[in-house]
């Protein structure tokens, strides 16, 4: 059984790809859904976090990467798959979590919610730390992988 990670990964962490490695070990497969939210203030386009997302993820096996926009559980509903995995890095992300995965099995019954924490070395770790570091001259390194860590230096020019 295949199961679904959506995100936005503005920009992806490692925090993120600890939960698409385990993922991957649990379900036959993990399609990462990368949102293209254009109203959301991101700092990559969606195609630019689908090409960082796919470069992160090109040794892992069974690791599909594609951006999508709209409601997540029509995208479920259309493509027949059932299970979504979300990352919990600490308590506060439960209530969030939580109340989404309730509202996705109202609207499509058929939908699960699989929760797995990260790895306590990543609990801190936040696309929005990332980018404020970013935003201040400050190299994110051992936050985000060597991939995204060059992108993040070519559009803030840190050293």
């Amino acid at each position: 059984m295949k199961a679904v990670y959506p995100g936005r990964f503005d920009p992806v962490t490692y925090g993120h790809l600890d939960v698409i490695k385990r993922a991957r070990d649990i379900f036959s497969g993990v399609i990462v859904l990368c949102v293209e939210e254009p109203e959301k203030n991101v700092i990559f386009e969606a195609k630019e976090r689908v090409e960082m997302l796919k470069e992160v993820t090109a040794g892992l096996s069974s690791v599909e990467v594609i951006s999508f926009s709209g409601l997540l559980v029509d995208w479920l509903a259309k493509n027949k798959i059932k299970v979504v995995v979300r990352g919990l890095r600490m308590f506060c992300d439960f209530e969030y979590e939580f109340q989404m995965a309730l509202t996705n099995k109202r609207l499509y019954p058929e939908a699960e919610t699989v929760f797995l924490m990260t790895d306590e070395e990543h609990f801190y770790y936040s696309s929005s730390i990332v980018k404020e570091l970013a935003r201040f001259g400050r190299c994110p390194k051992g936050f985000v992988p060597r991939p995204v860590e060059r992108r993040l230096k070519e559009k803030y020019g840190f050293s």
